[in-house]
């Protein structure tokens, strides 16, 4: 029988977590795929757009079927010069859409990517079993207790600034250390709340320019520290295709690369638009920690 080897070559699977979500208790000691999906005319990779109630569930029976452990819903869009929506009408391109995916997939993880207490209480209403807020809780006062209250699981990333400033270059001594606090930060106020299951995300691409978000990747392994699961959210982002000097829809070759690196460096949970590739990728790496 093969036995799992964490020796010194660096292939290792992550440190193992349980997280509650739903009525089901996921198992993080093996990594898991969040598909990505979002209802916005304007997100920077046109291929994860829709806003069509068909086509959404189209998109996430294909994503479901190639493997995908969660489908992150985001009604808003977070790109670099995006424009703030009102909280209506992100709740208005949510509503139909998540009422439709939570009825034709009753036993889907369905996490919805919003910073709004109000969006996030009626998401999980309608069927949402988590909440991905890519402020960590900072931009609405009243999230944590929301969380806390609703007994959900939250995912904390990092970011400086706010929905205007957060794309804004930053300085950074330690890079590592200094997300690592401000995450332990958002942390304690979590657990003060309630909110017992929490997976924490740096932030690639937030608050952070190309040669720091490659840094960070270098060190994601030190947010272990935070004792929490890791969410690696690279895909198709403009660290990728920036370096290689393409587009986003020619950035598939380059997420899987650093996917295997996210996982490498202890990521459980990859945030992709392609799941097929990004659980290759997981097959492969899982091959790679095993001794014969």
């Amino acid at each position: 029988m093969p036995e799992l080897f964490h020796g010194n070559t660096g292939f290792q699977l992550p440190v193992p977590f349980q997280l509650k979500i739903g009525n089901q208790l996921i198992d993080l000691a093996a990594p898991r795929v969040m598909g990505i999906l979002n209802l916005t005319p304007d997100s920077f990779f046109s291929g994860s757009r829709t806003q069509a109630i068909g086509n959404a569930i189209e998109k996430t029976a294909k994503m479901l079927s190639e493997g995908a452990d969660f489908i992150d819903i985001g009604a808003i869009s977070t790109r670099p010069g995006s424009i703030e929506i009102t909280e209506e009408e992100e709740k208005e391109r949510l509503r139909p859409v998540l009422t439709s995916l939570a009825r034709e997939f009753p036993k889907a993880l369905i996490s919805v990517d919003t910073f709004r207490s109000g969006v996030a209480n009626e998401a999980l209403d309608l069927g949402a079993s988590c909440i991905n807020d890519i402020s960590g809780g900072k931009f609405d006062t009243q999230m944590f207790e929301l969380i806390g209250r609703r007994k959900v699981p939250f995912i904390l990333m990092h970011c400086r600034g706010d929905f205007n400033s957060m794309h804004h270059g930053q300085e950074y001594i330690n890079i590592e250390v200094e997300i690592a606090r401000e995450l332990q930060e958002l942390i304690v106020k979590a657990r003060e709340n309630g909110i017992v299951d929490l997976i924490v995300d740096p932030g690639f691409g937030f608050s952070k320019n190309v040669a720091q978000n490659f840094e960070l990747l270098r060190k994601l392994r030190y947010f272990e520290i935070l004792d929490c699961p890791i969410l690696a959210g690279l895909s198709r982002k403009s660290m990728i295709y920036k370096t290689i000097e393409k587009e986003p829809d020619q950035a598939l070759n380059g997420t899987t690369a650093l996917n295997m690196v996210a996982l490498i460096q202890g990521a459980h949970i990859l945030r992709v638009h392609d799941v097929a590739e990004a659980k290759e990728t997981i097959q492969l790496f899982e091959k790679l920690c095993l001794q014969e």
